[in-house]
């Protein structure tokens, strides 16, 4: 390998091991892109609607956590809720796994 240069890996299989795939935390990293890209939208909407119109009463400003908030901890919970339904499925008979 020259001295200044990025070591090249294979992208093929090394084995016949499969690589292990952690889910619960490529779910989680899923779960926060989408909740910040809903969230960045939101937040883009009402800044250009509170701009134009401003807020009227104090319900729109109430409006806003739960527009924010309310559907990131719902799918939150949603994959809390399969995630526990799928290990329903788990086979009992092997206690080590």
């Amino acid at each position: 390998m020259p001295l200044y240069s990025i070591p090249r890996r294979s992208f093929g299989p090394q084995g016949d091991e499969p690589q292990p795939i952690n889910w619960r935390r490529g779910m989680f990293r899923i779960w926060l892109l989408f909740s910040a890209a809903w969230m960045m939208g939101w937040i883009i909407y009402l800044i250009m609607s509170g701009l134009q119109d401003g807020f009227k009463t104090p319900g729109d400003l109430l409006a806003v956590p739960v527009v924010l908030l309310g559907p990131p901890i719902a799918l939150f919970a949603f994959g809390i809720a399969a995630g526990w339904a799928f290990r329903g499925f788990a086979d009992d008979s092997q206690p080590g796994k």
